[in-house]
C-alpha cells in the first residue's frame, strides 16, 4: 500500500499545481485582454491545464478509494478530509465554468477578483493537510 500512498500523493500534488495556477493563468487572461494583448495562447494553456488537472484528479481519486479499501474507513478526521475534497472537486468544476467562459470570451470578472478566486483552493487544502498529518480525531 505504500506505493499505492506515493502515487496517490504524487497525483495529488500534481493536482494541487494545477488548481493553484489555473486562476492565474484566468488573472492574466482578462488583464493582457483589457490592455489590448493577444491572449489567444493563455487560452490554449489554460485548456490544456485543465485537462492534466482534471486527469491528475482521477489519479488521486481513484488512489485514494484503492487507499480507502486497503485500509478502510476509520476515524472522524476522514470524513472531515473528504468533506474538503468535496469543496476541492467542486473548485475544479467551478474553474471548469470560467474555463468554458474564457473560451467564448465571457469572462467578466477582473484580475483582483481572480486574485481572491485563486486562494480559495489554499484555504480548503489547509484543512485536508491538516486532517491527514494531526488526524485531531
Amino acid at each position: 500500500m505504500l506505493w499505492v500512498k506515493t502515487f496517490h500523493i504524487l497525483a495529488m500534488t500534481s493536482w494541487m499545481a494545477g488548481i493553484f495556477y489555473l486562476p492565474r493563468i484566468f488573472v492574466h487572461y482578462v488583464e493582457g485582454k483589457a490592455a489590448g494583448q493577444d491572449v489567444a495562447r493563455l487560452s490554449i494553456m489554460a485548456s490544456k491545464l485543465y485537462g492534466f488537472m482534471t486527469i491528475m484528479a482521477l489519479f488521486t481519486l481513484g488512489l485514494g478509494f484503492w487507499l480507502w479499501l486497503g485500509y478502510g474507513f476509520s476515524g472522524g478526521w476522514l470524513h472531515a478530509k473528504l468533506l474538503f475534497v468535496v469543496f476541492l472537486i467542486g473548485f475544479h468544476f467551478w474553474c471548469r465554468n470560467y474555463l468554458k467562459r474564457l473560451k467564448a470570451d465571457q469572462l467578466t470578472e477582473s484580475g483582483k477578483y481572480f486574485r481572491l478566486f485563486n486562494e480559495l483552493p489554499l484555504l480548503i487544502f489547509i484543512p485536508i493537510l491538516i486532517f491527514v498529518v494531526v488526524k485531531p480525531f
